[in-house]
C-alpha cells in the first residue's frame, strides 16, 4: 500500500484524518512516524496558498504523496476574521484564548447577525510538483459561550442550529458528516483512491 504523508502533527487533525480516508487505499504517516520536522512560514493570505505551502514543502522533503490543509472560521460580523488568521488569533495560541477573543469580539451581536461558517481547503502534493486541491465548508452561527467538550479549534462556539448543538457537542461520526474537513477530506478521498487505483495499474 502507498504511503500519504499528513502535513501535521495535530493531534486532533490526525484522528480525524485517520478516520475520514480510511478505505482511501493509502497507508497514512504524520511528520512525526518519519521524524521529520520542518519549520512552515505559512505566510499565504488565504486557505489555498497556505494549504499549498505546507504541502509542497513536506512532499519535497518527504518525497512522499503528501496532504495538507488549511482551514478558519469566518464570521460575518467580523468582516470575515479571523479566516486564514484563525490558528494565530489569541494572545497565547490556545484553542481557549482564541475562541475567547472571538466570543469578546461578539458581545452585543444579535443572534440574527451571528452567521459564520468553517472552510476547509486541502491539498494534495506530489514529489514532482503537482499539487490538487479540493475544498469544503460548514455554515453556522456563533454561539454566546463555550459548549461541548469534543473536537477542537473552535468547535465549542460554533452553533449548528439544525442540529441544537455546538460542534464540540457532536460525536465524531457526527462532525465528520457535517465538517467543513469532512467534506473536504471525502473529495480528497476519491481522488486518493484514484490514485491508487492508477498506481497498482502501473505496477
Amino acid at each position: 500500500m502507498p504511503r500519504l504523508l499528513l502535513a501535521t502533527n495535530n493531534r486532533g487533525k490526525v484522528a480525524e484524518y485517520r478516520m475520514l480516508l480510511a478505505g482511501c487505499g493509502w497507508e497514512i504517516v504524520t511528520p512525526a512516524d518519519l521524524g521529520l520536522v520542518l519549520d512552515i512560514d505559512e505566510s499565504g493570505l488565504d486557505y489555498r496558498t497556505n494549504a499549498k505551502i505546507k504541502a509542497e514543502a513536506f512532499a519535497k522533503a518527504s518525497g512522499l504523496l503528501t496532504l495538507a490543509d488549511d482551514s478558519g472560521l469566518e464570521v460575518d460580523a467580523l468582516s470575515g476574521r479571523p479566516g486564514p488568521l484563525s490558528a494565530r488569533y489569541g494572545d497565547d495560541r490556545t484553542d481557549e484564548s482564541r475562541f475567547q477573543r472571538v466570543l469578546s469580539q461578539m458581545e452585543g451581536v444579535p443572534t440574527e447577525k451571528r452567521q459564520a461558517r468553517f472552510r476547509c481547503v486541502i491539498a494534495l502534493a506530489e514529489p514532482t510538483g503537482k499539487v490538487r486541491f479540493v475544498e469544503g465548508e460548514c455554515q453556522g452561527l456563533m454561539a454566546d459561550e463555550p459548549r461541548g467538550n469534543n473536537g477542537f479549534g473552535y468547535d465549542p462556539i460554533f452553533y449548528l442550529p439544525e442540529r441544537g448543538l455546538t460542534m464540540a457537542e457532536l460525536s465524531w461520526e457526527e462532525k465528520n458528516k457535517v465538517s467543513h474537513r469532512g467534506r473536504a477530506a471525502r473529495k480528497a478521498c476519491d481522488l486518493l483512491k484514484e490514485m491508487a487505483n492508477g498506481i497498482r495499474d502501473k505496477a
